[in-house]
């Protein structure tokens, strides 16, 4: 984030191929490339973030297959976000509010039922056509310094900015961020919503780190990254999605808005766990093995009697999950999945068929090992039938267990 290249390796995963690399069909012709998953701490400005970035073309712009829309507990939370942040900011009808890796439009589409303007910036071409198409308009482009450029050209500046989860995605954030400072106009408001890295290394969510998340981030980083482009943080709050995420606010250097105490509050727990140390992260490594061999002695020892085994979604992290612990088609039977962008399609590396969800109640496993873990309760509070039925979810993170 700072552009130094004091970093320092804290930990190696498993390589993998991008875990949206879906296989079409069977048998597979050519081999699989996959990439290193080595997570480095930059020593001056205490941000965690891959050695290895893989092209963004490669990750969105051909076949990705994330929708938004696709979770009902996603959609919930964008809506209450929108009334929250329509609230706080004191945001009026015909007020322009932007989203940075808007995908499908769900979270503008909040907005815009409640009486603003909105334009959208993805770029997954395909999925931000059809953004526009219902209703949303999309530009299909990554946002940059340049884009915004046009951007405020063509659609003048813009009232407050939205993000969700896609500063974790973005290796040059100190352009994206010039981009936003100058597309927003002098009182507008700035708002991202990413993982929360503490809550990575705590729970031991290491499966978000994956090729689309270039960075993990903390909010003590984000300081100096705002300063560097003209920018304050002004708010921070920690909130659920992702398993732990943050919302971070800010607006151009001396806006209308005062600098909250939550500020200094949670930099300053960042400084007390010694977020600014890299040794601080020398056992997560150890911490992760120890979980993956409980959690594969379980699934091992449920196969040995003879049991069935499918999984409960097919997200990203999955596939840094699997691989990282071995976990094949030996093990799991077949995973389920709402999304019908992914049903027929195959795990990378491991080839684990994805099916409709409802063959979860045609096949009748008798156990589920839930994936999408971050979605787990939603999950299990839809399919209380299975469990009536006598089946059983396995969960991964942060503890392996039965319920």
């Amino acid at each position: 984030m700072c552009c130094s290249k004091n970093l320092v390796k804290v930990m190696e995963l498993t390589p993998t191929p991008p875990g949206n690399n879906f296989i079409k069909k069977l048998p597979v012709l050519e081999p699989e490339v996959s990439f290193p998953l080595d997570l480095y701490f930059c020593s001056d400005c205490y941000h965690l973030q891959l050695g290895h970035v893989v092209s963004p073309k490669i990750l969105y712009q051909t076949d990705y297959t994330y929708l938004t829309a696709t979770s009902a507990y996603f959609v919930k939370h964008l809506t209450k976000y929108a009334e929250s942040m329509v609230n706080k900011f004191s945001l009026s009808k015909g007020m322009k509010v932007a989203d940075i890796g808007s995908n499908d439009g769900t979270c503008l589409r909040q907005f815009k039922d409640l009486g603003l303007e909105v334009i959208g910036v993805d770029p997954a071409t395909s999925i931000a056509i059809e953004a526009t198409k219902n209703g949303i308009e999309t530009v299909p482009d990554f946002f940059s310094y340049s884009l915004a450029v046009g951007l405020k050209e063509k659609y003048g500046s813009v009232d407050f900015i939205t993000s969700h989860n896609a500063c974790a995605h973005i290796d040059l954030l100190d352009d994206v961020f010039k981009g936003v400072s100058y597309w927003l106009n002098d009182n507008g408001v700035f708002v991202l919503e990413v993982g929360y890295f503490v809550d990575v290394y705590t729970q031991l969510y290491f499966d978000t780190i994956y090729h689309e998340h270039c960075d993990f981030h903390t909010v003590s980083p984000f300081v100096k990254m705002f300063e560097r482009t003209g920018m304050e943080l002004i708010a921070v709050e920690r909130i659920a999605p992702q398993g732990g995420s943050i919302r971070v606010m800010s607006q151009k250097k001396g806006g209308p808005h005062k600098v909250e105490s939550s500020v200094s509050e949670i930099i300053n727990l960042e400084k007390d766990l010694k977020f600014n140390l890299a040794e601080t992260f020398s056992d997560f490594a150890d911490r992760i093995n120890d979980i993956g061999n409980r959690l594969k002695a379980i699934i091992t020892d449920l196969k040995a009697k003879g049991l069935s085994i499918a999984a409960y979604g097919a997200p990203t992290k999955a596939t840094t999950l699997l691989n990282k612990f071995g976990i094949g088609g030996e093990l799991i039977d077949f995973i389920v999945e709402d999304n019908l962008l992914k049903q027929g399609l195959f795990m990378p590396l491991s080839h684990i068929p994805i099916v409709p969800t409802e063959e979860m109640y045609k096949r009748k496993p008798d156990y589920v090992l839930i994936l999408a873990w971050n979605f787990a309760e939603p999950i299990m509070e839809n399919h209380k039938q299975y469990s009536e039925n006598g089946g059983h979810f396995i969960l991964p993170l942060p503890e392996p267990k039965i319920v």
